[in-house]
């Protein structure tokens, strides 16, 4: 089981998503930033270092919004822990994927996510969550 910490980002009705790049797993799949949680880390703790390695910024890591755990096909598993962030310092600066854009919370289901995110995204994107 992986433990990850993801980001809600949002401004306004919109959030910020990113896309993987080519060469990782899963490839071009749309996701939530954040990462791994380090042994020693809390999922908040994680969240805003891995904010800062992926994006550049400063952020102030809200409430948990939802836990998710999932079972991929292949086999591994994944315990999501998403929470809200209204405010961050910094420019957001792509540092790892292939692209990040700001959407309304209505088009994520156009995005074709990890297979992880997809309830998460049925429900921001009918208002249940944020």
């Amino acid at each position: 089981m992986r433990f990850v910490a993801a980001a809600l980002i949002v401004r306004g009705g919109e959030v910020l998503i990113c896309q993987r790049r080519p060469d990782q797993p899963m490839a071009l799949q749309w996701e939530f930033p954040g990462g791994k949680i380090e042994a020693g880390e809390t999922p908040e703790q994680a969240l805003a270092r891995e904010l800062d390695e992926e994006l550049g910024i400063k952020a102030t890591i809200g409430p948990r919004i939802i836990r998710i755990r999932h079972n991929y096909r292949h086999g591994g598993a994944v315990d999501l822990q998403f929470f809200a962030v209204h405010e961050f310092s910094g420019e957001l600066e792509n540092r790892i994927f292939q692209q990040f854009r700001w959407t309304r919370l209505e088009d994520l289901p156009e995005y074709d996510f990890l297979a992880a995110d997809r309830g998460l995204i049925r429900d921001l994107a009918a208002g249940k969550l944020l």
